[in-house]
C-alpha cells in the first residue's frame, strides 16, 4: 500500500460503524481495509456493504501490516479491550464516544497509547461544525465576558424497540449509563470544551418511559465551574417527539445558542467582534432517530486524526479530551445515586 495511504480497520459492526465506513471512503488518503465482528454473518455483511476484508479473529488483522488505523465501534463497555489489543499491536485507535464507561478504564487506554507512541482520539462530531468552531474563538477571543452560565440540553426520544435491540444497551456493564454516557455525552464535551473544567455538580436522574432499563432515561445536574459560572444539564430519551441538541453559552458581554449546528442566537455587546452569524442548515441529530445524522463531520475529525499521525502532534479530541466528559458524567450518577454534591 502507498505510504501516503492510512489503512483502516473497523471493529464492531453496530449502527455507527457505517457511518466510519462511509466518511474514510470520502476520504483521498485513507482506505477500509478490514472489519472484524465476533459474529462471522454480521461481519460479512458489513464488508460486502463497505467492500473491505472480514475477519473473523481480531488478532489476524491486528497482524495485517497494511492496516494503521482501528476504528473501535464495539459496546461502550468493551472500548478498553478492543483498544489494548488495538494499541499492543502498534495501531492507533480512532475510539467512538465515550472513550470508555469509567475514567479508570479511560486511563488504562490513555496509558497504554504513550506507552506504546500511539495516537487515540476520541470521536465528537459536533466540535468540528464551523460554528461550534466560531463559539469556542469567541470564547478564546474575550468576546463573552466573564461566563455566566452553560447549559446544555438533550431531550430525545427513543423506543423501547431501541434498548431491545441489542443486550448491551441500557445496561451498566456496557452501556455505562442511559441517556447521558450515550446519547447526551457530546452535549457534555461541547460544554465542558466552552465552559472549562467542573468543579462540584449536584443531579436527579429517573425512569420516566423505559422502566425496563438498568440505566436512567432522564436525568438532571446543575454544575459550579471552576472559572465561577454556573451550569445545566438536561437529558432524557423519553421525551416525545425530541427537540434538537441545545448548548447555550451565556456571558457578562454576550450570549450564544447552538442548536444541534445552528447558531439560532449571536449576539455580543463589544462591536468590534464580528456579530455575523454562519448558519447552517440544522441536522436532526438522531433527536428520534439514532441514525438521522450525516458522516461528514467524522469525515473531518479522521481527516484531522491522520494529520496528527502524519505530523506527530496530538489529535484535536485526544484520549484525554475524551476522558473529561467521562469523568463528569460519573460524577453525575454518582450524585444521583447517593444525593449528595459531588467534587470532581
Amino acid at each position: 500500500m502507498d505510504q501516503n495511504n492510512f489503512g483502516f480497520a473497523i471493529i464492531g459492526t453496530g449502527a455507527i460503524a457505517a457511518i466510519h465506513a462511509k466518511a474514510i471512503a470520502d476520504i483521498p488518503n485513507a482506505t477500509l481495509l478490514a472489519v472484524y465482528n465476533r459474529t462471522k454473518e454480521k461481519a460479512e455483511a458489513f464488508a460486502s456493504t463497505y467492500a473491505c476484508k472480514a475477519y473473523h479473529s481480531i488478532d489476524e488483522l491486528l497482524a495485517d501490516p497494511n492496516i494503521h488505523i482501528i476504528s473501535i465501534c464495539t459496546a461502550s463497555g468493551a472500548h478498553l479491550e478492543a483498544a489494548e489489543k488495538a494499541l499492543r499491536a502498534g495501531k492507533h485507535c480512532l475510539i467512538e464516544k465515550p472513550l470508555e464507561i469509567t475514567t479508570q478504564r479511560c486511563d488504562s487506554i490513555v496509558s497504554l497509547a504513550e506507552q506504546n507512541s500511539l495516537q487515540v482520539g476520541t470521536i465528537f462530531p459536533t466540535r468540528f461544525y464551523p460554528n461550534s468552531i466560531k463559539i469556542k474563538k469567541q470564547l478564546d477571543e474575550g468576546g463573552f465576558g466573564d461566563l455566566v452560565i452553560g447549559s446544555a440540553y438533550v431531550k430525545w426520544h427513543r423506543s423501547p424497540a431501541y434498548y431491545q435491540s441489542a443486550a448491551w444497551r441500557g445496561t451498566w456493564e456496557l452501556d455505562g449509563g442511559g441517556a447521558l454516557m450515550n446519547q447526551g455525552i457530546h452535549a457534555v464535551d461541547m460544554l465542558l470544551w466552552y465552559m472549562g473544567a467542573v468543579e462540584h455538580v449536584t443531579a436527579l436522574a429517573a425512569n420516566r418511559l423505559h422502566q425496563e432499563i438498568e440505566v436512567e432515561d432522564t436525568v438532571v445536574a446543575q454544575l459550579q465551574f471552576k472559572n465561577g459560572a454556573l451550569g445545566t444539564i438536561e437529558c432524557s430519551t423519553a421525551a416525545y417527539p425530541g427537540t434538537a441538541k441545545r448548548v447555550e453559552i451565556i456571558g457578562t458581554k454576550g450570549s450564544a445558542i447552538l442548536e444541534e449546528n445552528s447558531l439560532t442566537l449571536w449576539d455580543f455587546q463589544d462591536q468590534e467582534f464580528d456579530d455575523s452569524t454562519e448558519t447552517t442548515t440544522a441536522v436532526s441529530g438522531g433527536v428520534s432517530d439514532p441514525m438521522a445524522i450525516g458522516h461528514y463531520a467524522h469525515q473531518l475529525q479522521i481527516e484531522d486524526f491522520i494529520d496528527a499521525i502524519e505530523n506527530k502532534r496530538s489529535p484535536f479530541i485526544d484520549g484525554t479530551e475524551g476522558r473529561k466528559s467521562v469523568e463528569l458524567i460519573c460524577a453525575i450518577y454518582q450524585s444521583a445515586k447517593e444525593g449528595k454534591r459531588i467534587y470532581l
